[in-house]
């Protein structure tokens, strides 16, 4: 798979930033319902992360299902790992063991 362009960008994105966010729609207007819960979790989490819209490429919106073999989006990674879709993002939340993630991770706050 290493001559798939979406690959290597989706690979280049899960490595050069800590929390990567593929979602419907960007995390200032989210298109789905499942992206924006998501976005939400993060935002009471004030993590800083990067928000991926797959809307704007089909290559990318299949690609990034093929990439981690999971069949939908939102999909969240945190330093390079995949954590799951909408409903595990908002188990872990819940539970605590997100923000335990986050602190064991040493991921950064946001910043306003």
């Amino acid at each position: 798979m290493s001559d798939n362009p979406t690959h290597e960008m989706l690979q280049k994105e899960v490595n050069e930033n800590d929390v990567v966010l593929f979602m419907k729609g960007s995390p200032v207007f989210p298109q789905c319902g499942f992206s924006a819960a998501v976005v939400q979790v993060l935002g009471e989490l004030n993590i800083k992360y990067k928000g991926i819209d797959v809307l704007e490429d089909p290559s990318l919106r299949q690609g990034i299902k093929d990439f981690s073999n999971w069949p939908t989006i939102p999909q969240l990674y945190i330093k390079g790992e995949f954590i799951g879709g909408c409903d595990i993002i908002r188990e872990m939340y819940e539970s605590g063991e997100l923000k335990t993630l986050i602190k064991e991770k040493e991921i950064p706050e946001a910043t306003s």
